[in-house]
């Protein structure tokens, strides 16, 4: 990419409020090659702080996933502000280490309607707009726990498991429309989502094939090609990048 990929462009991406996030290096990275983007997470995250980091194509709007009249609120705001939507990242998600026997019916949910109903309300809002305009790139976090279920944590495999059926739904049903919708399945990646520090990467790096944990600039690179003009016939698609753990 050469700085100005998406240049024009206008980008929403959830759950971008946590430094060292993969969100907030996607912000950032949009950001640099040249899209207005719009930072979301919740009030009490570091969002307006990754904002006023990138400067002035960014801005931290507030946002709790799991309400609909939330994701109402945004779209009121995007198109009085900016008058279209091209790029809708779901990067917002939690974590839950827990298997079957440990987890509680509340817990359970509190995964799905983050990870799950949150990426669902999100292209549900978006989606009209997109379709108005005949072009938009939607892409969803998903997990390599949405590739397999042995030794994955069972709430939060469930909800990647969705979220792979729901980025193929939506690929089909938006196509005819010129809106591409695509899913990151990314594996052990260094964010503040793992738990630990180094010592704890170092030990889930000996598991991987390549040797080592992948990083958020990573991860915003390959959500970067799929949001851009670059890729103009991928849709549908899931894009494993976990140092071949999976393989």
């Amino acid at each position: 990419m050469n700085n100005n990929s998406l240049k024009g462009k206008v980008a929403l991406i959830t759950g971008a409020g946590s430094i060292g996030g993969q969100g907030a290096a996607e912000a950032r990275l949009f950001a640099l090659e040249g899209a207005r983007v719009i930072v979301t997470d919740l009030e009490n995250s570091e969002g307006a702080k990754v904002a006023a980091d990138i400067g002035e194509q960014a801005e931290f709007v507030p946002l709790d996933v799991t309400s609909a009249v939330a994701w109402a609120g945004v779209v009121a705001h995007v198109v009085a502000k900016h008058g279209r939507l091209d790029i809708l990242v779901n990067n917002a998600g939690i974590w839950l280490a827990k298997g079957i026997l440990d987890t509680s019916p509340e817990e359970y949910r509190k995964v799905v309607e983050i990870n799950q109903t949150g990426v669902f309300l999100g292209m549900a809002a978006f989606a009209p707009i997109m379709k108005e305009s005949g072009s938009g790139s939607i892409i969803n976090t998903c997990s390599n726990a949405g590739l397999k279920g042995g030794g994955m944590p069972l709430a939060y495999a469930a909800s990647k498991w969705a979220v792979r059926g729901m980025t193929r739904a939506a690929a089909w049903e938006l196509a005819p429309f010129g809106v591409r919708v695509n899913a990151i399945c990314p594996g052990v990646i260094d964010t503040p989502m793992i738990h630990g520090g180094p010592e704890v990467l170092d030990m889930l790096a000996k598991l991987i094939p390549l040797g080592r944990v992948g990083t958020s600039e990573e991860v915003a690179r390959l959500a970067l090609f799929l949001a851009s003009d670059a890729n103009g016939y991928v849709t549908g698609a899931e894009f494993v990048i976990d140092g071949a753990i999976t393989a």
